[in-house]
């Protein structure tokens, strides 16, 4: 976008365009991430979700939790990560492969897309992922939004 606002300053006839360009990407950039869970679980806390994806807690309420992902690479999982994780991709693979090499279990399910985390979370039980704030419907249950 830096290019295209440099551009624009250029050459007069061509703010408009680029304001709206500029307009088009803000929504994509603010999207949020929101945690859901299947109609089992309670609401959870931020410390609750990273031991959830970190394999420290498998069982919430009672409740066992089958947490999944999405696929490494997507951009609602690297925003995931950085605001409920505090991590990259690489720092939470690393960490899943030295759990993994010594142990300590494995990592959360990989879905390919929201659409699919929305349909495993509502029929199974204990289950937990996220989605963006575009892929929310109805009667989904949030345990966390940020």
């Amino acid at each position: 976008m830096d290019q295209l606002t440099a551009l624009c300053k250029r050459r007069r006839g061509h703010r408009l365009l680029a304001a709206i360009a500029l307009a088009a990407a803000a929504p994509l950039a603010l999207a949020g991430v929101v945690v859901i869970g299947n109609g089992n679980l309670p609401r959870l806390d931020d410390a609750q979700v990273q031991k959830i994806y970190s394999g420290k807690v498998v069982e919430v309420a009672g409740v066992t939790v089958a947490a999944v992902n999405l696929r490494s690479g997507n951009t609602v999982r690297a925003h995931f990560l950085q605001t409920y994780l505090n991590q990259d991709e690489e720092k939470y693979t690393a960490y899943w492969t030295v759990r993994r090499y010594i142990g300590k279990g494995t990592p959360p399910r990989e879905l390919a897309s929201g659409a699919e985390v929305v349909s495993f979370v509502q029929s199974t039980p204990g289950a937990i992922g996220y989605v963006e704030d575009a892929d929310l419907k109805p009667g989904l249950n949030i345990l966390l939004r940020k």
